[in-house]
């Protein structure tokens, strides 16, 4: 299901607000896509999305070793005040499977899927997602390159994995297999949480669509 424009009774504007949650050794890039797109969107687009940086630590690392602030601590905010789910992957090498597959995390995507909310990951975040136990039996991806383990170690977590897709959508979630999938999967995310006109739009004045 699409969400719509809201209006309020006074004809106001309601904003949807998305989580962006980040384990220690998030990769940047994949964190970035999320901030611009829906960032775009509620300065350029239809003004109804807003995005909040959340982690377990108050200083996180990022993948390639600076540091990033979260706006909020996990322990600090309610789920319920947010619509949607946004996870970057990272690197085991930079500790990202620590938090990724804490119970804290795990709690968190359960949470979002229970009430059928989007839930964005791209890569390898998406074992955030099969070891919170929420993708079983369901369709999903993950980070695909020849002889990596990942897509593999997905299936182990009792998920039906495609191999041959750069994109999956099950229902109310997407996951991806590569750091090449990740505006992709954040003009899957702000599409959920507008629709597919305004997402034209965001598009078009962020330059995708010049020759």
């Amino acid at each position: 299901m699409l969400y719509s424009l809201i209006l309020n009774n006074e004809g106001e504007i309601i904003i949807t607000k998305t989580l962006l949650l980040l384990a220690d050794g998030f990769e940047s890039y994949e964190a970035s896509v999320f901030t611009d797109v829906l960032g775009w969107n509620l300065f350029e687009g239809d003004k109804t999305t807003e995005l909040v940086s959340v982690g377990m630590h108050p200083q996180l690392k990022c993948t390639w070793g600076y540091s990033n602030i979260p706006d909020c601590q996990l322990s600090e905010i309610n789920l319920a005040d947010y619509d949607a789910l946004a996870i970057p992957g990272g690197f085991e090498e930079a500790g990202f499977y620590q938090d990724a597959f804490s119970t804290e995390f795990g709690d968190v995507i359960r949470e979002f899927d229970s009430q059928n909310k989007p839930i964005a990951s791209i890569c390898v975040a998406a074992l955030a997602l099969g070891n919170s136990g929420i993708l079983k039996g369901r369709k999903a991806t993950t980070y695909s390159y020849p002889e990596n383990p990942r897509q593999d170690q997905l299936a182990q977590m009792g998920v039906s994995v495609v191999r041959d897709q750069p994109l999956v959508v099950d229902n109310n979630i997407v996951t991806s297999s590569s750091p090449a999938t990740a505006l992709d999967v954040a003009f899957w995310l702000l599409e959920r949480l507008t629709n597919a006109n305004n997402v034209e739009k965001v598009k078009g004045l962020m330059g995708f669509h010049k020759n």
